[in-house]
């Protein structure tokens, strides 16, 4: 439980602008400004987010890909002025907080189920499938 004065001090430092909703197992693209000289770029860093912790000004998520057969993990403060945007390109289905365990896997069997997003409305679907059900009986009454 974080004292009510400390989340009142840190409410002028979280970030203004919207940040997505994305959860651990997400495929995400990080968007990070490099200054270089006096040159400010944008990197973009895409990966899957194997963790995330803290809370507040103090938030953080990494996220891993693999680059030449090697694993790179990248730790972000979700709250920086360095990362410009985030956005999730795909869901992943898990069943973790942490997913320590994709360290250990090579190729395909980092990628994760990908989580299904669509919702079916329910009256719909069962009068659907009512109406569906007596348009077969009734074919069948008809043929014999």
């Amino acid at each position: 439980m974080a004292n009510p004065l400390v989340e009142q001090v840190e409410k002028a430092y979280l970030k203004k602008e919207s940040i997505p909703e994305f959860s651990v197992g997400d495929t995400v693209d990080v968007a990070t400004r490099i200054i270089e000289g006096d040159k400010e770029r944008v990197q973009i860093f895409s990966g899957t987010v194997i963790m995330k912790k803290g809370r507040g000004i103090n938030e953080t998520f990494t996220v891993r890909r693999i680059v030449n057969n090697e694993g790179v993990e990248r730790i972000f403060p979700l709250h920086s002025p360095f990362i410009a945007k985030v956005t999730v390109r795909r869901g992943g289905e898990t069943r973790r907080a942490k997913l320590f365990y994709l360290r250990n896997r090579v190729g395909k069997a980092t990628r994760l189920v990908e989580k299904r997003k669509e919702k079916r409305d329910e009256p719909a679907a069962s009068a659907a499938a009512t109406s569906a059900n007596e348009a077969r009986e009734l074919a069948a009454s008809a043929a014999s």
